[in-house]
């Protein structure tokens, strides 16, 4: 078995492209013409976007849709970097809300925490 991808339901898939290449520096591996879901390259396994439309079309009995005005959702995607401060300044200038300024953990790993531009938790992390 293998982890293969995981897809992340937003509200503009073309916006949301636009951010993680931004400010994480992932390249669009594919965009489906009807802009409703998107692929990214990210070396290890895809990370999609999909519409929250898709998502109601493939889930007939609904799903919380991600949103800034709400409480993030009991999930986060993580990337790790050399320079926590700085990625978490770059994501904040493209729009992304500081959750947690970058702390040393006693471990000694700087991690971080943001939602993006539809309030997905993203932790920003050195590497351990």
């Amino acid at each position: 078995m293998k982890f293969s991808y995981t897809i992340l339901y937003v509200r503009d898939v073309t916006q949301s492209v636009a951010f993680y290449q931004q400010v994480f520096g992932l390249k669009q591996r594919f965009i489906h013409e009807s802009g409703q879901y998107a692929e990214m390259e990210t070396d290890t396994t895809t990370l999609a976007f999909a519409a929250n439309e898709l998502a109601k079309s493939n889930l007939p009995q609904g799903f919380a849709e991600n949103s800034l005005s709400s409480l993030p959702t009991g999930i986060e995607i993580g990337f790790v970097t050399d320079d926590v401060a700085f990625t978490v300044k770059g994501a904040v200038e493209a729009g992304a809300n500081i959750v947690v300024e970058p702390k040393v953990k006693p471990w000694g790993q700087t991690v971080a925490y943001v939602r993006d531009l539809d309030g997905i938790l993203v932790s920003i992390n050195s590497p351990m």
